[in-house]
């Protein structure tokens, strides 16, 4: 019996450990969703980098059906263009980034992009501010920044950079990029269509005011010849 003693003490001592492992689990908090940025050059200054989002699905009743990405200061949306995106999605550009939509994706399935950016701006991290939105309704912002204390509840996915490389400079702007959408996209919501002043053959409104005026002169003209014949014709009646 004595022997027995340290054997039965083991196990209820396992036991004991074992429910207080459980325990502690089940206290702690399922991991929260959510949406993340990486790229394959992270360097400041680094030209002709695919950065990849991943937004992870938190809603059981919805899938994915759009994303409004605000693009940080140095990235502009013309030097911006969609890589990769789920099946049947278009990006739009907007006046600070860009959005992504399509048919609702299956509840549970993540949301995955990449988008190839022209140049990174010389900065340390950049933070890319994404609202998701979901076919049942729900509306996840992650964009909160962080202060430097705990961690936001709903952190904006952040990319941190290395230093740039040596001799590494920015780029200068491309003038027939301004105003631009990014390439292969549909066009930004709202878009103003030129004037056809602006028009390579001249033929705008101000073409065509032009031909009115002449007009309205050329009758002024006939009218006023046709006025001075009548009047001359009367003085030769009258002398006769």
């Amino acid at each position: 019996m004595p022997i027995r003693r340290p054997a039965r003490a083991g196990r209820r001592v396992a036991v004991v450990a074992a429910v207080s492992l459980t325990a502690a689990l089940a206290l702690v908090p399922p991991a929260a969703a959510h949406a993340e940025v990486e790229a394959d050059t992270p360097r400041a200054l680094a030209t002709d980098v695919t950065l990849t989002f991943v937004s992870e699905a938190e809603s059981p009743s919805g899938g994915f059906t759009r994303l409004r990405v605000v693009l940080p200061e140095g990235i502009a949306p013309a030097d911006v263009r969609l890589d990769d995106a789920p099946e049947g999605w278009r990006m739009t550009a907007a006046d600070d980034g860009y959005t992504l939509a399509g048919p609702a994706l299956d509840p549970g399935v993540d949301a995955e992009h990449s988008i190839k950016v022209k140049q990174l701006p010389d900065a340390k991290e950049l933070a890319f501010k994404t609202v998701e939105t979901y076919s049942d309704g729900k509306v996840a912002r992650w964009i909160e920044l962080s202060d430097g204390g705990p961690e936001p509840e709903q952190p904006a996915p952040v990319l941190k950079l290395r230093a740039a490389a040596a001799g590494a400079a920015s780029l200068s702007p491309d003038p027939a990029a301004t105003g631009a959408s990014p390439s292969g996209t549909a066009a930004a919501a709202g878009t103003p269509t030129p004037p056809a002043a602006d028009t390579a053959d001249g033929k705008g409104p101000g073409a065509s005011s032009g031909l009115v005026v002449g007009g309205v002169l050329a009758v002024l003209l006939v009218l006023g010849g046709g006025a001075w014949w009548l009047v001359g014709r009367r003085a030769a009646s009258a002398r006769e």
